[in-house]
């Protein structure tokens, strides 16, 4: 099963690389919404920025944020080429073959989950030209990637079981344009929690994108990591991956 994964799996990442367009586009995005809402609220007075973000430059706060959520539609994007996959007969032909279907569903999400990986470094140069002065360690910076990519796995587990069954590119999109859009702004990525209302905190004390923020900011501040946080992250990969895997079983098929 390992040599059938990475084998899907760098199959995934070599589509990713041989399209310019659609790297240039993963970086581009995320890249505006710093850029562009980031410089939005940087003229707010210092001791409002302090006391609303704990950070006198908004564009610090929003980094993790942005990233973690950037990895939510990147997720999304990425596991519509199982559609693809079926349209042309790849998958009937990998069907075929001994590779196991968890092998094929894990190839898809772990190709998902690295492609939003890319937009790390872009997005840490572009603030560090706004002024954004990081506080972070080797080890924390690696534990703030992972939990980047946990999350990114269990998001796309959850949209390659969307697609599985999908015969078409609309139905996806619909569906996981109604996911991604509560997922983001009921997380801590571009508000802190206590400017929600109550209902909308118990959704963000639950949403993996605030945990992965969080993990950032708490990284690059310069403070301790809460591993609960981490933790949580393992938890959602791991069960959604084993939700996959179950789905995968039952679900794909080439037609």
């Amino acid at each position: 099963m390992l040599r059938e994964t990475y084998a899907l799996f760098a199959r995934e990442v070599k589509k990713t690389y041989r399209n310019h367009a659609v790297v240039v586009m993963m970086v581009i995005q995320p890249l505006m919404w710093l850029i562009f809402f980031g410089s939005s609220l940087t003229h707010l007075p210092a001791n409002l920025l302090s006391s609303l973000f704990h950070t006198s430059n908004y564009i610090s706060y929003l980094l993790p944020g942005e990233l973690a959520t950037g990895m939510v539609f990147i997720g999304m994007f990425s596991s519509m080429s199982m559609i693809q996959d079926k349209r042309f007969g790849f998958l009937k032909r990998i069907l075929v073959t001994k590779a196991p279907k968890e092998s094929i569903f894990l190839g898809k999400v772990l190709g998902a989950a690295s492609r939003g990986l890319i937009q790390i470094p872009v997005m840490v140069v572009t603030a560090l030209l706004f002024g954004v002065i990081f506080h972070t360690n080797a080890f924390y910076l690696f534990i703030w990637i992972l939990s980047l990519f946990l999350m990114g796995i269990g998001l796309a587990s959850i949209y390659s079981v969307i697609t599985m069954k999908s015969k078409d590119w609309q139905t996806p999109g619909v569906v996981s344009n109604l996911i991604n859009l509560p997922l983001m702004f009921s997380s801590t990525a571009l508000f802190p929690a206590t400017l929600f209302p109550k209902w909308m905190q118990i959704l963000s004390s639950f949403n993996p994108i605030s945990y992965a923020a969080a993990i950032g900011r708490e990284a690059l501040y310069g403070g301790q990591v809460n591993f609960l946080y981490f933790g949580y992250l393992v938890f959602f990969s791991v069960l959604f991956l084993g939700i996959g895997f179950l789905a995968s079983r039952r679900w794909l098929v080439a037609e």
